[in-house]
């Protein structure tokens, strides 16, 4: 007769999809992070980019919010990082408007 393959094959094989998905949108946000976060730099220097920095910044927020929903990262963490981000474009936004 010939053998079963055992649920821990089944089991692995899912664990390994689900990782390289998740690390797939961990990668997006960081990637979404850097963006938002060097146009910020170039703004703050002077240079009027703040409405490119304002779509980042949404992009990026749309990023963390699926991940959390998702449960890749988790509620505090995704809203932490949004405060963060929304905080420094205020301040950036108060200093470009002055």
């Amino acid at each position: 007769m010939a053998k079963k393959k055992s649920s821990a094959e089944k089991r692995h094989r899912q664990s390994e999809e689900r990782r390289l998905r998740n690390k797939s949108v961990k990668s997006s946000v960081r990637t979404s992070a850097k963006k938002f976060l060097l146009l910020a730099q170039k703004t703050g220097k002077g240079s009027a980019n703040v409405a490119e920095a304002e779509t980042a910044l949404k992009d990026m927020i749309k990023r963390i919010d699926t991940a959390a929903r998702k449960g890749i990262i988790k509620k505090n963490s995704a809203a932490r990082k949004k405060s963060r981000m929304q905080r420094l474009f205020n301040s950036i936004n108060a200093k470009t408007a002055q």
